[in-house]
């Protein structure tokens, strides 16, 4: 990942950890899954995680409610996983729409159910 994108490093660390996850379980099983061992690769690689982080969501500056990322990264990178077979436009959206209420600059998408693990890098433009 160029190191011209915010975090980049930090995000580089996230997505090596992932394809170490993806390397030896491959695709087919639950998120949950991934999530436990994405968690152990954290702690192994000494990245700082909170893991299902209840968040506050905002509205116009107000808080509305919570809700949970999968993983916030040194309270920086927001990190949501998936083990479905396709994503599409509505996960692009989850995640842009997180980064909006949870007042984040940087999120990535990363799906475990593909052949080869599959992730996207978001940024919100909004802040």
């Amino acid at each position: 990942m160029s190191e011209k994108y915010k975090y980049s490093d930090l995000t580089g660390a996230v997505i090596g950890a992932a394809m170490q996850v993806h390397s030896a379980l491959g695709n087919g099983f639950p998120e949950v899954i991934y999530q436990r061992s994405l968690a152990i690769e954290f702690q192994n690689q000494n990245i700082s995680y909170k893991r299902e982080e209840s968040m506050p969501l905002f509205y116009k500056g107000q808080s509305i409610g919570k809700r949970m990322a999968d993983f916030l990264i040194e309270d920086k990178v927001l990190v949501e996983l998936k083990a479905l077979s396709e994503i599409n436009e509505t996960h692009y959206n989850q995640v842009l729409n997180y980064l909006t209420a949870f007042q984040l600059e940087i999120g990535l998408l990363i799906n475990f159910s593909e052949n080869s693990l599959n992730f996207k890098r978001f940024i919100n433009s909004k802040l």
